[in-house]
């Protein structure tokens, strides 16, 4: 039965990605809007100079030529008739004209008192021609798109049918299904209308992130189609009374309802072929913002404009001017022009047609093959993890996105066709890994009960790796070549007898913390907390090459957390007005043989270290208030790392052991070690130690001083430690058989 759920908890996951990606909900689709648009950053469509298309701007030189907008339309009459004049092809005006024009003689006429005063005033106003009656004239003398707009809401305009200049044609079921439909419109004025070559809906949605991908070429207002101005332009620019849509199930290759629905191509007038979206609409492959698509209204009225930027061209007129212009984010740019959405199209549309270069699409046949590649692969999927394992379907499941990633690829880059990798890519890799789940909870099982028994004594790592491999723990007892760190609070007593009960518990508690990590950090193991006392040790139960190095660098970052911590300390002391508690420690460290292993009780077991290696630890940390130091070391610990920067403090004879101990002490790493100021302290340092043991005490006494003149703030108490020593002996000489040991009082050691 376990079996059975690693196949049938995979499948449904697979299942339940089936019906999502069929629903496709907005998610999903974001998804993939957003992937193509990173191709479309990667590969941007190159932009064509030599393409048909301009934009005759109104930019800031125009409003400071001809003044703020609206302009009069006598104005707009004089752009048309200039661009007549330059043999413009067609020309689309991107704005709406749909009120009269306010600055028209008669209009004015009518807002002028009927006084004598302003009698002739309204006679010569009466004789003028009215401005939209010069602007229509100027329409008919090249072909001109106007703009219109379907709305959602009521925009209190005349709701009257557009008559239809260019028919519509269709193949297979009513498009009117398919595409985009409004109940309202606002429509240039009737005269206007009727003197345009054509007129072309600007409407354009963007996608629920605010992008503009799609542009439409054909809309519904109410039951009746419209063309929109991209595709009334291109319908005069290539001749032909009409346009022909044709929807995508009945395309020679016989789509069906399980490949889309929808109109799937579009014909415009007798020459331009588009495939587009089942909504009727164009995908934008996006250039950005190109300056050379652009010339200035301003410019253009000059005598000496280069009549080839208009000659033969479809001119669109639109505005840039922040304020004025209709601008969203397109797939490149975060702010582009409406106008621009336009030419972009339509230079889309003849690059295909005339330069033969693939268009933009997402195939019809791309629902399908995702759900199909989907399918396959998830099965797959399954099917290996249940026989080869997890190994294998993760090397799958990242072959299954690279293919769809690099094939994805390809078809966007050399066909142009949209293609999502990354839905199945997610899907496959959600089964791998709801496949692999249930191994995992049954190997979890042991691991947990690893974890449970050492969390509290080792570092993460190493109980990752115990957890990962078990067998490496041996219970019982074993004996290893370790170092045993012992670290305490020097005048804990005096500090527990400062505070009360709670705030003494949280003092130790942020000791006890950073020391901790210090230790874990370099793969050390907890052993107990004794009070105020930490015991830990290396190399056990995990091997640790180089424990020794490894127990120095914890006992250096201890010095730096406990720094941190006084300094915290003192502010918050400073803040609170109380007085500051300065801890200091003292730290012990040995290495030698040792027995570990869990050790107690059949009701209570400890991981522990026992043996003289552990003993000898501990004297040696209760040796170093005596040396006034922070940190003691043995002589095997020192061995193991002879590059750091260690001092040899003293040769002791500790308690329980006949054998004197050489004990250092360490001032840093190798970086200390190497510096100038380290290498003369131990020059001087050493000729102390030898002039010592030789009973040279002037020698020694000469080798202090120098010792003094280089030496770090922290060694100060050491070296009047010595001076004592041979201030006493100066006066009460050493018996003859003194050897230089020193044998330390039962307090210390």
């Amino acid at each position: 039965m376990k079996k059975a759920w690693d196949v049938l908890i995979p499948a449904l996951i697979l299942l339940i990605a089936l019906a999502i990606r069929w629903i496709d909900p907005l998610p999903v689709e974001y998804l993939r809007n957003v992937t193509f648009d990173s191709y479309q950053r990667l590969k941007p469509r190159v932009y064509d100079p030599d393409l048909p298309v301009r934009i005759a701007t109104i930019d800031e030189n125009s409003l400071k030529l001809f003044g703020q907008w609206p302009w009069p339309r006598t104005r707009m009459a004089q752009i048309i008739n200039r661009l007549a004049e330059l043999g413009a092809a067609v020309v689309g005006i991107d704005i709406l004209f749909a009120e009269p024009d306010r600055t028209s003689p008669q209009t004015i006429m009518k807002q002028l008192p009927d006084t004598p005063a302003l009698a002739t005033a309204r006679q010569a106003l009466a004789q003028m021609p009215d401005n939209d009656v010069v602007f229509a004239d100027a329409l008919r003398r090249v072909p001109v798109v106007l703009a219109f707009a379907l709305q959602n809401a009521d925009s209190h305009h005349p709701q009257e049918k557009p008559s239809p200049i260019g028919g519509f044609v269709y193949l297979g079921d009513d498009p009117r299904q398919f595409v985009s439909s409004y109940p309202y419109i606002v429509l240039p004025l009737a005269q206007l209308r009727a003197a345009a070559a054509g007129i072309g809906v600007v409407n354009a949605v963007p996608d629920i992130d605010g992008i503009i991908r799609r542009i439409p070429l054909v809309q519904l207002y109410r039951d009746q189609l419209v063309p929109s101005l991209v595709s009334e332009a291109l319908r005069l620019a290539g001749g032909g009374p009409s346009y022909l849509l044709r929807s995508a199930k009945t395309t020679s290759e016989g789509v069906g309802s399980l490949l889309g629905q929808g109109v799937g191509a579009m014909r415009i007038g007798s020459q331009f072929t588009v495939t587009t979206t089942g909504a009727a609409e164009m995908l934008l492959y996006d250039t950005g913002t190109k300056p050379q698509r652009f010339f200035s209204i301003a410019d253009l009225m000059d005598p000496s404009f280069d009549r080839s930027q208009v000659e033969g061209r479809i001119i669109l007129i639109g505005s840039t001017v922040e304020g004025l212009k209709d601008s969203k984010p397109s797939p490149i740019t975060r702010d582009m022009s409406g106008v621009e959405f336009h030419a972009q199209t339509i230079e889309q549309v003849l690059a295909t047609n005339l330069l033969g270069e693939p268009q933009l699409a997402r195939p019809y046949w791309a629902f399908s093959a995702e759900l199909l590649y989907l399918t396959l692969t998830g099965v797959l999927t399954i099917f290996i993890l249940r026989r080869r394992g997890a190994l294998t379907g993760l090397l799958l499941a990242l072959n299954v996105l690279a293919f769809a990633l690099a094939g994805s690829w390809y078809l966007f880059s050399r066909e142009r066709f949209l293609i999502d990798p990354i839905y199945p890519g997610m899907v496959v890799f959600l089964i791998f890994v709801t496949g692999t789940l249930t191994n995992f909870v049954r190997t979890e099982s042991e691991k947990r009960h690893v974890r449970n028994a050492f969390s509290l004594y080792l570092s993460p790592v190493m109980v990752d790796q115990l957890s990962q491999n078990p067998r490496r723990l041996t219970l019982g007892g074993e004996i290893r070549n370790l170092t045993v760190m012992f670290c305490d609070v020097r005048g804990f007593t005096k500090i527990s007898e400062s505070l009360d009960p709670q705030s003494l518990t949280q003092l130790m508690n942020r000791f006890l913390t950073p020391m901790t990590r210090s230790i874990q950090a370099h793969r050390g193991t907890i052993d107990k907390y004794i009070g105020d006392c930490i015991m830990a040790f290396w190399n056990a139960p995990l091997d640790v090459p180089q424990h020794g190095r490894h127990a120095l660098m914890a006992a250096f970052e201890m010095r730096r957390a406990l720094h941190h911590l006084n300094a915290t300390l003192r502010s918050e002391a400073e803040h609170t007005g109380r007085n500051a508690v300065e801890l200091q420690i003292g730290i012990g460290l040995n290495s030698g043989p040792g027995c570990v292993g869990n050790m107690g009780s059949e009701q209570r077991l400890t991981y522990s270290v026992l043996g003289d290696t552990v003993n000898i630890a501990s004297r040696l940390e209760a040796l170093s208030p005596r040396y006034g130091v922070d940190l003691v070391i043995g002589e095997e610990t020192a061995e193991a790392a002879p590059d750091f920067a260690l001092l040899e403090l003293d040769q002791v004879r500790v308690k329980g052991r006949q054998e004197p101990v050489r004990i250092f002490t360490a001032l840093g790493d190798r970086t200390v070690a190497d510096s100038s100021a380290f290498m003369k302290l131990r020059l001087a340092h050493d000729a102390l130690l030898s002039a010592y043991r030789n009973r040279d005490w002037p020698g020694a006494a000469a080798a202090l001083e120098t010792c003094r003149g280089v030496m770090p703030a922290g060694l100060a108490a050491f070296y009047d430690l010595y001076a004592e020593r041979l201030e006493e002996f100066r006066e009460r000489p050493p018996t003859p058989d003194w050897d230089g040991v020193y044998i330390p009082d039962s307090k210390t050691g």
